[in-house]
């Protein structure tokens, strides 16, 4: 029988044949090209890849100068910039304070309304967004219980609020980094832990406070077995550097405001117009500050034995709603401005081997068994950080940063927050120390209720790992704002305004209205919570109709009709959905994309 390959010799192809295949080739590559992930892009929540920047060794004498000049020069300017974005925060406190102290103290002098559990964590929530400054809601509260206008009880769920409501200050930060999606991803995810915890928190305390009073009794406890003294302030050292340039632009006796709600209040301005008065008629007082300080005595009642303060709105005719619109305004354009120059000097210093190494030391883990006293040690240092710098909103809006540029992980940064509420409850305990003798039991013990609450949070949400909800849903929070980067806002409106406003409001209206509205949503949210976990884990003990929302309206289950009607309504691409950093594939060269294709 004839061989059609005689000797085993393959004939030559012609040259139709080449043609035919190299076609069909290039058309497979055309129809075929499947886009890919890039590397990393599997796993979100990875820390980048650092890029080296190079050896020096390799370099003349003259490119190495440059780069030390250029790497002195970007550190000079991250230092700047963070000086810069600490001042903002000062003056946005400020405007804030401006804008709604007069409502705050307002809303504080509704006694019947504190009564109610759920009001007074909604208004500590309100006053602490109003004004910007856990400091000052605390110190409002400590002259409501000093004057007998509020009882210890009824404190509690309002320093429950406060602390929830400082955590807005990181999620306004976190929005200037909505440019990059995995950037926001880790950014949004960790100002969202932090608020997450304060609630999760108050969900359990709460209704614990209401039924048995446990922080209260607790803090009664330790203040009749301790001997307290006055004592001496806490160093503020993040005011002493930031105080010569914020005082010149703004001054504001935050005196009034605890006046007001004590029912002191007066018609004169917040804006400090005197700051001391000559040492040749205060008969040795020269160090007075406000308008009502001994200046004002038998020797110093004229005007001209007073010194005016040095500041931008001396003597303005402008009210304070419209100065703390000012002040609000270029705050928040400073402060964005300020972050951008951070995230861009943070990308371009932290590479190569420095950032290898600092990523290393703040992400690094104890060698088992003794892995738990890393987040120890992470509590330790973020309360630490919190006590020097006398602000938890600095130390926290500093964090989020560094999460999304990818140098602290999730898992470290949440015990780092942890410790940053606990060293705020440090700075307000030493600052009640050095209350007046008439205030210093009622000052010590609310300082002592906040303390308990954060060791209490702790104790709940980190001390065992099975516990730590809150990173896996600041996790869900930070992939559905990666992708649509509007519900960001969505969450910020909700959790700090509209929710407590509607929360205020039914409480106006009774305890009655409250729990008849508030009672069926609550029920409602848990079994919507209780379902979507079931059908994920154990779907065969749910009836066939809930296994899967499908049979509900688009709408209903999925946020992309939402998502599409907000990009046509938002102008230009600021709400538009970042595209998926991918690539495309030959099915030629990529083999296992090939074999998963059906032909």
């Amino acid at each position: 029988m004839p061989n059609s390959i005689a000797g085993g010799l393959v004939p030559h192809p012609s040259l139709a044949t080449i043609d035919l295949v190299d076609s069909s080739l290039r058309n497979a590559e055309t129809s075929c090209s499947i886009p890919v992930p890039e590397e990393g892009s599997m796993n979100p929540w990875a820390l980048p890849q650092l890029k080296d920047t190079g050896q020096l060794q390799g370099l003349s004498t003259a490119a190495r100068m440059r780069r030390v000049i250029f790497g002195f020069l970007k550190a000079c300017g991250l230092l700047g910039s963070l000086y810069f974005f600490i001042c903002s925060l000062d003056i946005l406190s400020s405007g804030f304070q401006l804008l709604g102290s007069r409502m705050a103290g307002d809303v504080f002098k509704g006694s019947v309304v504190l009564s109610n559990p759920v009001a007074g964590l909604v208004i500590g929530v309100l006053v602490t967004v109003l004004v910007q400054s856990s400091s000052t809601s605390s110190s409002i509260v400590v002259s409501m219980v000093a004057s007998k206008l509020l009882t210890v009880r009824a404190s509690v769920p309002i320093i429950m609020g406060v602390n929830v409501g400082t955590s807005i200050t990181s999620t306004l930060v976190s929005m200037a980094q909505s440019g990059d999606r995995d950037e926001f991803r880790r950014a949004f995810s960790g100002s969202a832990v932090h608020g997450i915890f304060n609630w999760l928190t108050v969900l359990v305390l709460l209704p614990l406070e209401s039924a048995v009073a446990l922080l209260q009794r607790l803090s009664a406890l330790l203040l009749g077995v301790a001997r307290l003294q006055p004592g001496a302030r806490a160093p503020d050292i993040l005011k002493a550097l930031t105080k010569p340039l914020t005082h010149l632009i703004v001054q504001l006796d935050s005196d009034l405001i605890a006046s007001s709600a004590t029912g002191n209040a007066t018609t004169s301005s917040l804006i400090k117009q005197w700051c001391g008065c000559s040492r040749e008629t205060s008969q040795g007082h020269s160090n007075a500050s406000g308008a009502f300080g001994p200046c004002t005595g038998k020797s110093g009642s004229a005007t001209e034995d007073r010194l005016p303060c040095r500041h931008l709105f001396v003597g303005s005719a402008l009210t304070d709603p419209a100065v703390g619109c000012i002040l609000l305004a270029g705050s928040l354009l400073l402060l964005s401005a300020c972050l951008v120059l951070v995230v861009k000097l943070l990308n371009s210093v932290l590479r190569g081997r420095v950032a290898r190494a600092v990523r290393g030391v703040i992400n690094a883990d104890f060698p088992f068994p003794f892995g738990w006293l890393s987040g120890c040690l992470a509590i330790l240092v973020g309360a630490g950080m919190t006590f020097l710098l006398q602000s938890s909103s600095v130390f926290t809006a500093a964090i989020v940063p560094l999460m999304g540029v990818g140098v602290i992980s999730l898992d470290r940064a949440y015990p780092l927050l942890l410790g940053s509420n606990i060293g705020t409850t440090t700075t307000a305990l030493l600052a009640a120390l050095a209350s007046p003798a008439d205030m210093l039991l009622f000052a010590v013990q609310v300082a002592l209720i906040h303390f308990f609450f954060n060791l209490a949070g702790i104790l709940l949400w980190y001390s065992v790992p099975v516990l730590r909800v809150p990173i896996p849903l600041a996790k869900r929070f930070g992939d559905l704002t990666a992708r649509y980067r509007w519900v960001a806002v969505v969450y910020l409106l909700l959790t700090f305004l509209l929710l407590p406003l509607a929360a205020f409001g039914l409480s106006l209206a009774g305890g009655a209205v409250l729990a008849a509205v508030g009672m069926p949503l609550v029920g409602l949210v848990l079994l919507l919570i209780l379902v979507n976990v079931l059908q994920r884990r154990r779907p065969s003990w749910l009836p066939r109709r809930l296994r899967s929302w499908a049979w509900l309206p688009l709408c209903l289950r999925s946020l992309e009709p939402w998502d599409h009607l907000v990009t046509h309504c938002c102008p230009g691409r600021a709400c538009s959905r970042p595209q998926t950093a991918t690539k495309g594939a030959p099915c030629y060269e990529a083999p296992e994309v090939l074999a998963s294709q059906q032909f």
